[in-house]
């Protein structure tokens, strides 16, 4: 465990800001350094946008919690940060995929690679329950992933299982990232859910481009975007649930009217696949 630590905090990068910790702070929450909060002030000041996709990211994550519930599936493999710090008690992925009766015991295994959320998620989840695991995983190894202990021993992988890839902006290469889908399908067995997220650059205004172009490299170099079509490309041939690949907000919506704000400002487009 010691040793352990010791190798998180040799990989902790605090120079540069990280995507999980700048949506930890755009999320209100604690895992983040002063170069993530300049990160997030930067954004907001050229589009605004930063934090209302936050709340968004996290909603479209929760509704997709929430379907793999009513379908039952009560076991969940979430790659990236699904724990920012700023939620309050109960909203946590693992809290709502307990919500329906028969899925009270769903087990949750949380991977991730920021040393720092890592950290926090093990020291705040883990200890508190039984059904929740937090392993050191990268979607951008996504073998080494699967092959971990806890993943191949807490999850059943002879039954369905829901996973929510929601780090792709790690995985600058469309091929390696078409490989991350072909992988997971192959592993999970039928009726499982495999779920994206995609940060995009397709609702910025045309002026402001430069800008975020030049923010990013400056920021966080090495965060990869994504168009629609170029996405859409990355899923063909994985059989989409409706509403197909659509902006987060506009998945299955639990207002009639959707989000008062408009689609685009979530920044991130979202879809969930079925496999068979």
């Amino acid at each position: 465990m010691r040793q352990r630590a010791i190798r998180n905090l040799a990989n902790l990068v605090t120079e540069t800001a990280t995507p999980t910790r700048v949506l930890d702070a755009a999320a209100g929450g604690k895992n983040n350094f002063l170069v993530d909060r300049d990160a997030l002030r930067r954004y907001d000041s050229a589009a605004a946008v930063t934090a209302t996709a936050a709340r968004e990211v996290h909603g479209f994550l929760t509704r997709v919690v929430r379907h793999l519930s009513d379908e039952l599936i009560d076991q969940l493999l979430v790659i990236g940060s699904g724990v920012p710090s700023g939620l309050p008690a109960g909203r946590q992925l693992h809290d709502v995929a307990r919500t329906h009766p028969l899925t009270a015991g769903t087990r949750v295994v949380y991977a991730e690679s920021d040393p720092m959320i890592l950290a926090n998620a093990r020291a705040t989840i883990e200890p508190i329950s039984d059904l929740v695991r937090v392993v050191e995983g990268d979607v951008r190894e996504i073998d080494a992933l699967l092959a971990d202990r806890v993943v191949t021993t807490f999850i059943d992988w002879d039954r369905p299982v829901g996973i929510l890839v929601v780090s792709g902006h790690s995985i600058l290469d469309d091929e390696e990232f078409r490989y991350v889908f072909k992988r997971l399908g192959l592993a999970a067995a039928s009726g499982s859910h495999l779920a994206v997220l995609q940060a995009t650059l397709d609702g910025i205004p045309t002026e402001l481009l430069p800008t975020v172009y030049d923010l990013i490299a400056m920021t966080m170099p090495g965060y990869a975007t994504r168009a629609r079509d170029r996405l859409a490309a990355v899923l063909d041939g994985l059989d989409l649930l409706d509403p197909g690949l659509v902006w987060v907000s506009q998945w299955r919506p639990e207002e009639p009217g959707g989000s008062a704000i408009p689609p685009e400002s979530s920044g991130n487009y979202g879809a969930v696949a079925l496999v068979r």
